[in-house]
């Protein structure tokens, strides 16, 4: 029996409107193997797995993910369906996300803290 998602079929104009993006961004992510809408001639035909997977990816590039890591978290999806196993995978790459962007914070205020002194020094000369 066929999931109910999957019985639903949506244009690349409708699917685009439900996603929130420009018929350009899913033929991109098409290009790049992350989506396989069907065609129906010349027609690409969006399932409700093909917007989940959509779905999926701007999550991704919401939290800074890279093409690459996104391919990986949708095999995953691929792989193991199960909400739990892709919500815990999602929570260790946010966690990953969250570290980079805090050590680069840091670095930036250590920075802006080196440079605030440097003028201060500048400004005395």
């Amino acid at each position: 029996m066929a999931d109910e998602r999957d019985e639903e079929l949506n244009g690349i104009q409708q699917a685009a409107e439900r996603l929130g993006v420009s018929a350009r961004t899913l033929r991109f992510y098409e290009d790049k193997g992350l989506i396989r809408p069907r065609r129906v001639g010349n027609t690409r035909v969006y399932s409700g797995r093909d917007l989940a997977r959509m779905g999926l990816i701007l999550r991704g590039k919401q939290i800074g993910l890279s093409l690459r890591q996104i391919d990986q978290f949708l095999d995953l999806y691929d792989t193991d369906p199960r909400p739990a196993a892709q919500t815990r995978t999602l929570g260790e790459r946010c966690r990953q996300e969250i570290d980079r962007l805090e050590r680069q914070r840091d670095a930036i205020q250590q920075t802006l803290g080196e440079l605030r002194r440097i003028e201060r020094g500048a400004g005395d000369a």
